[in-house]
């Protein structure tokens, strides 16, 4: 179990996310996996993830895939990245008691923007798949 109580193990590889705030603090608990190139990140699907209809809200796997895609940008841009535009398939349904896990990778990169692509899946089914565009912010240089 981790110590949230209520997860367990991580899939192999993925340690707790630091959080960039209490909106996904409050979501998650997210998990990183170290990868040579775009994001990975997974959750553990909860009661308190799902809709009235028992399977995952659209809601989590939108917040999922935003934080799982800025990951990739911000990774790949090395700034803060800003959504701009974020869009998404639902594809497939999940319900609680089993990992999501995700994948980003920036598809392209400028000065001031960031590109970049990703889908959410859980054994195996895709569950979602999206695109965003990020205002990458950098500190001016003096």
């Amino acid at each position: 179990m981790s110590p949230d109580g209520d997860i367990p193990e991580p899939p192999q590889g993925f340690v707790p996310h630091e959080s960039r705030g209490a909106f996904a603090k409050h979501n998650g608990p997210y998990f990183d996996r170290l990868v040579s190139e775009g994001a990975e990140q997974a959750f553990f699907v909860l009661p308190r993830h799902c809709n009235g209809l028992g399977i995952i809200h659209g809601g989590m796997l939108s917040a999922f895939l935003d934080s799982l895609l800025a990951s990739a940008a911000a990774r790949a841009a090395q700034a803060v990245p800003v959504t701009i535009h974020l869009s998404l398939d639902f594809l497939d349904m999940g319900r609680a008691g089993d990992w999501v896990l995700g994948e980003a990778r920036t598809t392209r990169l400028t000065r001031d923007l960031a590109f970049v692509e990703g889908r959410a899946h859980m054994q195996e089914r895709t569950l979602a798949r999206a695109s965003g565009v990020f205002k990458l912010m950098r500190r001016r240089e003096a």
